[in-house]
């Protein structure tokens, strides 16, 4: 979860911090603030904790799954005031708790009004029967239904809930290039979970060791809570608050401000809302709501709801009375003809929303544009600013420059050196006043500004000495390099940097700024123009420069080399980036609007067809346009994965103490959990294993490592003696891919009863730039099988073969570093 901070300008000029978020948010949509929602929102999270009866549990079979009820019966509850004694209500199941109607029908058949309640803003019980629904499926269909119809829900009765509703279902206080961070370990969540329950430290242990999950521990807990005077049900702008409060709190004292919290919001939630706020203070909802199904869910919610004053306009958008009527009718021509007529309003709106998205990633902003102007004007409210990173272009893994020569033809392209550096999105701006205002986002969008003063001062200095720039959006990678021969350095000595607060004064390796790409120059948007013209602008706005002072980082533009060269050329220059430091080549259409012939592969066929390929910068895609060509690609499988570990086994001789292999996963964005395709136990070096026991500990780190499968993911066949929560992502390279009848991953493409698996997997590095959902997919191994096969390299037969323990020397540098390289 991420910490929030407003711009960061450079020494020369200071910028006021804004309204606190939620604030500001419903001070632009027209509603209350939050210092002045109503009572029932917010106290019942403050005031006093009051006398709790933990007597036996009564009719527990009604609400909790039975192995819960075995694990409260075996432990023995201190018993202070009884029920019958006293007669109060049941926290978790009083007369004041909401109960709803189902949310996982069709959105058409939904009435949102069929909602009850009586409070002045959205109780948060909604979103926990929403999880509860959708923990309870993998289906995609029933996910996007139960989040469309949430949604509409709020939109219809309470839009003032809709931005921390979108952030709570999202698991997530803010948007990603603003680090809001909760800074809850483990033991305020229990020391809470033991304050509200009277449990001992003995009894919650047992609790948790047979339960594993918090939230499932927190709920069995709670479930046995008697209060004396029944607490009204938590709302969710009251809940979003708090730990918005919470995330802030810093200093001395601090821990214990925010255990006081948690108690007191766990105290006043009724039934489920206990179990779903411990996994969103864990971090670890547990359900498969996916950024890519928020956004197609907020997107068919407003198409079905739209505000009030916005019905009736933009008819491309939402969805008309006729068509309403027509979905609820048997089947017919006219009738199948207004149903496509929907899935095609629905994509419509869609694509909207993930075109915004994708260039301005704040659930904020796009909530505050659909309350005030609608979906038709939605993409002018919420464009490409400066300041806020849009996710960059992605290449695709090619496997040698003959297999590009016949994807491009003969279409002109450029041929670029693949820096083995950190990716940086730098955004400058002047401001009304002169002052200058740097930011610098990862790969990831995260805000890494302060970790590179040097690269501040150097965007200053563009700015001041061109009087014709004004403000930009660079894409670029920074690398490490010798500022006497100006010689590119390794990764893992930039990797050496601090990452966070760096003083000019404290910098140690120095760094260059490789420009490739330009997106926005002097307040106009470049992403609609082809590379070409972008490229022209770069090198003529944006000059090579060597500083004469330390302290300022160098600009170069990449090193290139043009396909009108020929073909020897080319074949010349990747053998140069083969001899140099960098990973290889990056090659990208100059100027698209051909067709060109691509392999699309659909899960359960495969076609040959042609599409356009732009040249345009394409946020968030993996496009055609732009291929990538790395070093390591001409061995074995050539493409390397980005894999989870999710779980491992207990080593044996010589790694006894360690975990040894590891269990490591494909993200499947379809059922929104990790897939198991491979163990691993080569390319780690004994600091390494070091390092990942203390990440993994069954003693340090309850809420990191389990003996019980607590986490979304899919094992198949696998059965590891221990499970890692999903927290990293790491690049794996292996011999090829084979047919496996233990892991499940892409089962039914490429065999109806077998998954696909790596054989010899290798550890190469971490990625610290990658999430977890940006991690290999099914679609991508069932891609790189079929590459395989069709060159005859495939093979049969079952990955649990040989698995090779080798520690190359040369690999030992890369296992021991993390890596924020380029994709």
């Amino acid at each position: 979860m991420a910490a929030r901070s407003g711009p960061s300008p450079s020494k020369r000029s200071k910028t006021s911090s804004g309204q606190p978020r939620i604030e500001q948010f419903f001070h632009v949509a027209g509603a209350v603030k939050v210092d002045h929602l109503p009572s029932g929102s917010l106290a019942q999270v403050a005031g006093p904790v009051e006398i709790i009866d933990v007597d036996l549990f009564e009719d527990l079979d009604a609400f909790a799954p039975s192995r819960i009820k075995e694990a409260q019966e075996s432990i023995d509850y201190p018993l202070t005031l009884r029920r019958q004694e006293i007669g109060v209500t049941s926290s978790g199941s009083g007369s004041t708790a909401p109960s709803f109607s189902p949310l996982d029908v069709d959105p058409l058949l939904y009435d949102p009004e069929s909602q009850k309640w009586s409070f002045s803003a959205t109780p948060y019980a909604l979103l926990s029967h929403a999880f509860v629904t959708l923990a309870r499926t993998r289906s995609r269909n029933v996910i996007l239904n139960c989040l469309t119809n949430v949604l509409r829900t709020i939109l219809v009765k309470d839009p003032n809930s809709l931005l921390p509703a979108l952030y709570l279902l999202s698991n997530s206080l803010g948007p990603p290039y603003e680090s809001v961070e909760l800074g809850i370990g483990p033991s305020v969540i229990s020391q809470a979970i033991q304050q509200i329950s009277g449990l001992s430290n003995v009894a919650l242990k047992k609790l948790g060791n047979s339960l594993g999950d918090p939230g499932d521990v927190a709920f069995a807990a709670k479930s046995k809570v008697r209060t004396l005077v029944p607490h009204a049900p938590l709302l969710i702008p009251g809940v979003y608050k708090v730990l918005l409060d919470i995330s802030q709190m810093k200093g001395s004292g601090a821990t214990k401000q925010k255990q006081n919290l948690v108690s007191k919001l766990l105290l006043s939630a009724h039934g489920e809302d206990t179990r779903y706020l411990v996994r969103t203070l864990s971090q670890n909802l547990r359900v498969g709501a996916v950024r890519t199904s928020m956004l197609v869910a907020l997107a068919r919610a407003v198409s079905l709801t739209p505000p009030k004053e916005h019905a009736g306009v933009d008819s491309n958008y939402y969805v008309s009375t006729q068509i309403r009527l027509a979905s609820r009718q048997p089947g017919g021509d006219s009738v199948n003809a207004l149903k496509s007529e929907l899935v095609a309003t629905f994509t419509q709106a869609e694509k909207l929303l993930r075109r915004v998205y994708v260039k301005h990633p704040s659930y904020e902003h796009i909530a505050t544009g659909i309350l005030t102007v609608g979906l038709g004007g939605l993409e002018n409210a919420v464009a490409l600013t400066l300041g806020i990173p849009l996710h960059p272009t992605l290449g695709s893994p090619m496997r040698s420059l003959d297999q590009i020569y016949n994807l491009l033809g003969d279409q002109p392209f450029s041929a670029e050196f693949k820096y083995d550096g950190q990716r940086a999105q730098i955004h400058g701006m002047v401001g009304e006043d002169g002052g200058i205002s740097v930011k610098i986002f990862s790969r990831h969008l995260e805000d890494m500004t302060s970790k590179y003063p040097d690269i501040i001062a150097l965007v200053e200095h563009l700015l001041d000495s061109s009087p014709t720039l004004t403000s930009f959006i660079l894409d670029s990678e920074i690398v490490a390099i010798d500022p006497e021969t100006d010689k590119v350095k390794s990764f893992q000595e930039l990797s050496n940097r601090a990452r966070k607060n760096v003083q000019l004064t404290d910098i140690r390796i120095a760094v260059g700024v490789y420009a490739f790409d330009v997106m926005y120059l002097n307040g106009q948007s470049l992403l609609e123009e082809p590379f070409r013209k972008r490229r022209g602008v770069l090198r003529s706005f944006f000059l090579p420069f060597t500083p004469e002072r330390s302290g300022v980082a160098r600009l170069s533009h990449v090193e290139s080399c043009e396909s009108a060269a020929g073909r020897e050329a080319i074949i010349e220059f990747w053998e140069k980036a083969v001899g140099s430091s960098c990973e290889g080549l990056m090659i990208k259409l100059l100027d698209g609007n051909e067709n060109i012939a691509i392999e699309d592969i659909p899960k359960k066929k495969t076609k040959s067809r042609r599409k356009p390929l732009p040249a345009t910068y394409e946020p968030d895609k993996r496009t055609a346009a732009w291929l990538k060509l790395k070093k390591d690609y001409v061995d074995g499988i050539g493409d390397s994965f980005d894999l989870v570990p999710i779980g491992a086994w207990h080593g044996s001789g010589r790694k006894a103490e360690w975990w040894s292999p590891v269990l490591l996963a494909l993200w499947d964005p379809e059922s929104g959990q990790f897939v198991a395709i491979c163990k691993c136990m080569s390319g780690f070096t004994d600091a390494f294993y070091k390092s990942l026991n203390e990440r993994y500990s069954l003693t340090e780190s309850p809420g990191m490592c389990s003996k019980i499968s607590q986490w979304e993911c899919s094992t198949g066949g696998y059965r590891p003696d221990v499970y890692f929560k999903p927290s990293e992502v790491w690049e794996i390279r292996g011999a090829d891919i084979t047919l496996s009848p233990i892991s499940v991953a892409a089962r039914g493409n490429a065999s109806s009863d077998r998954g696909l698996s790596i054989r010899f997997p290798r550890f190469i590095r971490a990625r610290e730039d990658k999430s977890l959902e940006q991690a290999s997919n099914p679609d991508f191994l069932v891609r790189v099988w079929k590459n395989q096969q069709s060159r005859g390299t495939g093979k049969e037969g079952n990955d649990e073969g040989d698995l090779l323990d080798v520690d190359l020397s040369d690999q030992d540098a890369a296992s021991e570093v993390d890596s924020d390289d380029l994709d």
